[in-house]
């Protein structure tokens, strides 16, 4: 059995962070992180919040220990991107207190839903809550770095070694891994140069989006923050908003947008897949993800069943 983050670790951080008048009343562990804890804890005492959330980037957290990850994690890069965002103009929970040898924070418990949720049971707040994630989106694409070059060789790389294990996982997949890999190689072919890089989120899904009481969006799990193609965020954006998505789209690239949606696909075939060999709780969901990418990925290169 998993054992997770001491609850004691969890009342100390509030001591130090609050001070010693705020005392933890209840904690509650929150579904969905592989990376990390995350923690909604009740508080007592004069001055404290009704509640705040905590991250445990501690390794029992971490539901990928003995394999690499292509994203990073732990509370320096949640920090570092923290910061980019704030610069940027976009909205993040505010930080409340970091613990930099623990690596755990206690970051702004914003209350509501999350954008996800209330494109069911509020679309109005959701499309205005769309549109202003149009406007961040926006604002990240104009925070720009020069770009490197060797990141396109990287993320062939990468895709080619996400294609091959999950290959070896799934006999559709190893059937078209010829045409699969013909295809990443063709796209990556005919990629144009770029002078400029702009900041991704990297994982920007509506569950990864909080909203304020007046319908603001407000980032999370921002560990992943990087400068990157704009088409690598609009690939996982596409995916993840569908039919919510019109508002947020802007011109680009086809053939970065091709490459980066085959690699976006594989990476969820083989990243789901591989954390099925541990123990990671929501099995289904993983399954489901792998199952729904693996169709993508063949239909784009003609091969779905």
């Amino acid at each position: 059995m998993r054992a997770f983050t001491d609850p004691s670790e969890l009342r100390r951080l509030v001591r130090d962070g609050l001070g010693p008048g705020c005392r933890v009343t209840g904690a509650e562990r929150l579904r969905g992180g592989s990376k990390k804890g995350v923690y909604r804890l009740t508080l007592a005492g004069r001055g404290a919040p009704p509640t705040v959330i905590a991250y445990s980037w501690a390794p029992q957290e971490n539901f990928w220990p003995s394999v690499p990850t292509a994203h990073a994690s732990g509370l320096a890069p949640f920090l570092a991107a923290h910061h980019t965002l704030q610069a940027a103009g976009v909205r993040t929970p505010h930080v409340l207190y970091a613990s930099e040898p623990d690596d755990l924070a206690l970051v702004e418990d914003i209350p509501g839903d999350s954008l996800e949720t209330a494109f069911t049971t509020d679309p109005p707040r959701a499309a205005k809550a769309l549109a202003k994630l149009a406007v961040a989106l926006d604002h990240m694409a104009a925070h720009t770095s020069p770009a490197d070059h060797t990141s396109e060789d990287v993320a062939l790389t990468r895709a080619l070694d996400d294609l091959t294990e999950a290959a070896a996982r799934d006999p559709r997949l190893n059937a078209a891994a010829a045409a699969l890999t013909h295809r990443l190689h063709e796209l990556h072919a005919a990629l144009t140069p770029r002078t400029t890089h702009s900041l991704v989120h990297g994982e920007l899904g509506p569950d990864h989006i909080l909203l304020t009481p007046d319908a603001h969006p407000a980032l999370i799990d921002i560990e992943s923050l990087t400068h990157s193609d704009p088409e690598q965020e609009h690939a996982y954006l596409r995916l993840r908003f569908g039919p919510h998505y019109a508002p947020l789209s802007r011109p680009l690239d086809p053939t970065r947008l091709s490459l980066h949606t085959l690699t976006l696909h594989l990476s969820l075939v083989a990243g789901p897949l591989r954390l099925l060999d541990g123990d990671f709780p929501h099995r289904d969901a993983m399954r489901g993800i792998a199952e729904h990418n693996t169709r993508e990925a063949l239909r784009l290169v003609g091969m779905a069943s």
